[in-house]
């Protein structure tokens, strides 16, 4: 029976029915308009938030990158430090007249005089 009443309702044209319809198509229009510019923002939000997670990434991944060739780095430091004071310790030998001798008895079998050198392989 509601249905039946609904259907025989007409609509009165007054000053206050207008105003309170334009009121709601300018309500809607508010509405739909903020809608869109939340969208908009939304999108443009997600977009740069894609942006600065990928830059992040990126980066995170190329100073991983340096780590560890920093620390290959560092390893060949110390080897080469450790070969550098090694040679320091051949130049201090290498002064000294007695070391110079022997290693020209062992390497290129040199004798002073009256000696006779006998080269004998350990094993």
């Amino acid at each position: 029976m509601s249905a039946e009443r609904k259907k025989n309702v007409t609509k009165l044209n007054t000053e206050y029915s207008q105003q309170q319809q334009n009121l709601k198509k300018q309500t809607d229009r508010k509405r739909i308009g903020l809608i869109r510019r939340l969208t908009f923002f939304g999108v443009l939000a997600l977009l740069i938030g894609i942006g600065i997670v990928t830059t992040l990434i990126t980066q995170a991944s190329a100073i991983e990158n340096k780590k560890a060739e920093k620390e290959k780095l560092e390893q060949q430091l110390t080897k080469l430090e450790s070969k550098e004071k090694q040679l320091e310790s051949e130049i201090v030998k290498l002064n000294d007249d007695e070391y110079i001798k022997k290693i020209a008895r062992r390497d290129y079998f040199l004798s002073e005089d009256g000696e006779i050198i006998f080269n004998i392989k350990k094993d």
